[in-house]
């Protein structure tokens, strides 16, 4: 996937001393790659959402037509916010160790602070932190190069599929002009010559 500057730009934390605000720098092979800040913003917002998503009542969830191109189904009914969660669940469980999955159970999944999982845990203070900002920088990629749909950018999850498409996914194929009824058809025009 390639990364642009106006993708990371937003993201990017003004005084970070690796990209300097701009969310790109230079890997070892001299290639532009995304700044670790942005990793973590993309993990931060992708977080909060599942936090807004989880805490919220059930009876404010929405079940939602959604279109996507099919050529029998042409539209589903879906509950997003709850597809979010699980997506955000297994997403994270599929790409991180045991011990890493630990750390990230106990700290974002059931809040608990750094205390008290450095406790359940058994490692110190500075080794939490390090090992939480190298989970938000893993899944904040992971989020944002996931095919074929990734959690991130947040709008193009929960809106779906553009209207572009549900409309070409509306429309009915025709093949010729034998498909249109007589009364729709366009005289033949002969040629002049």
């Amino acid at each position: 996937m390639d990364w642009s500057r106006s993708e990371t730009l937003a993201l990017a934390m003004h005084h970070c001393t690796h990209c300097r605000g701009s969310g790109l720098r230079l890997n070892r092979k001299q290639m532009l790659t995304p700044c670790n800040c942005v990793l973590r913003g993309i993990f931060r917002a992708c977080y909060r959402r599942f936090v807004t998503c989880a805490t919220q009542e059930r009876f404010i969830s929405r079940v939602g037509l959604e279109p996507h191109a099919g050529h029998k189904r042409p539209l589903s009914w879906g509950r997003k916010d709850e597809e979010y969660i699980a997506d955000f669940c297994l997403v994270s469980r599929r790409h991180l160790d045991e011990s890493e999955y630990r750390l990230f159970r106990y700290h974002f999944l059931l809040g608990a602070d750094w205390k008290l999982c450095c406790r359940r845990l058994g490692i110190p203070r500075g080794q939490f932190f390090h090992a939480v900002y190298r989970i938000e920088q893993k899944l904040g990629r992971i989020f944002r190069e996931l095919e074929p749909y990734a959690l991130y950018p947040l709008n193009e999850y929960f809106s779906g599929a553009s209207r572009a498409q549900a409309a070409h996914a509306l429309t009915p194929k025709r093949h010729g002009p034998s498909a249109l009824p007589e009364y729709l058809r366009f005289p033949a025009v002969a040629k002049i010559a």
